[in-house]
């Protein structure tokens, strides 16, 4: 379950103000947070993910903290006309989107000498290729308005390599070439296209599923700033990211992770 935290600290940014926006795999975790983010900055968010109870109980929470309700549809964004009809059904609802978020992920671990060939085709249906056609989906809407905001979550985990994690690690560095090539074929329409690149986020998966106590401790001794990341770290920078302050920024690689790399 996300862990529901204030974001009434966060800076405020007047262009996100009844902005549309639509985010991948929002239910939890970073996604969760991303959704609680732009709710809170007054932006009309909406989001898809598979777990829908989850996605209720985000909700829910949100309308008690006297928030906006947002937006959700029940969608695998590995099925791709599912997802394009999903962006087709939030446009409806809202009006063009102006900011996409492909968040959506699957860390799942397998060993390399056992990985067949559909896990690996899996993984990457989930991890990298919604991250095209969303933004071939939305490109045009974004055109429509004079522009948009493009924000892929790739990882730290592209510039070293973790055990475990061959397709995860191909498709969060083809993430990285899909942003660059974006951002040159969608530029002239003002579209901005970045990457954002968290290290070890200590959501409730993760600590449930990965990050021991053990490993955690490893980890603080890897890392400058001797704090636990959180999934609002993350959401800061999108925010940024989406925003109209951060006009020329385009084509980047942005790393959160505390000082790891």
């Amino acid at each position: 379950m996300y862990s529901y935290s204030s974001h009434e600290g966060f800076t405020r940014y007047a262009s996100l103000e009844n902005r549309t926006v639509f985010i991948t795999g929002g239910a939890t975790g970073i996604g969760a947070s991303l959704v609680e983010a732009f709710v809170s900055q007054g932006s009309k968010v909406a989001f898809v993910d598979v777990d829908a109870e989850a996605a209720e109980q985000l909700c829910v929470a949100l309308e008690q903290k006297g928030l906006s309700r947002p937006w959700f549809q029940a969608c695998d964004v590995s099925d791709i006309e599912s997802l394009r009809a999903s962006i087709y059904a939030a446009q409806k609802a809202f009006g063009d989107i102006r900011v996409l978020i492909n968040n959506a992920a699957n860390d799942q671990r397998y060993e390399t000498l056992a990985l067949t060939e559909a896990q690996w085709h899996q993984s990457l249906a989930v991890n990298l290729h919604p991250v095209f056609f969303s933004a071939q989906t939305v490109a045009p809407m974004m055109r429509a308005q004079g522009g948009g905001s493009i924000i892929n979550i790739s990882s730290i985990n592209t510039h070293f390599a973790p055990p475990n994690l061959a397709s995860y690690i191909a498709a969060k560095a083809g993430i990285l070439g899909i942003t660059k090539s974006l951002a040159t074929d969608f530029g002239a329409d003002n579209i901005r296209v970045n990457s954002i690149l968290p290290g070890w986020v200590a959501t409730p998966k993760q600590l449930e599923k990965w990050l021991s106590s053990e490993q955690e401790a490893e980890l603080m001794k890897k890392v400058c700033l001797k704090t636990r990341l959180g999934a609002h770290d993350v959401s800061k920078l999108a925010l940024f990211l989406a925003s109209d302050d951060a006009a020329m920024i385009t084509s980047q690689e942005l790393i959160v992770d505390g000082g790891r790399l």
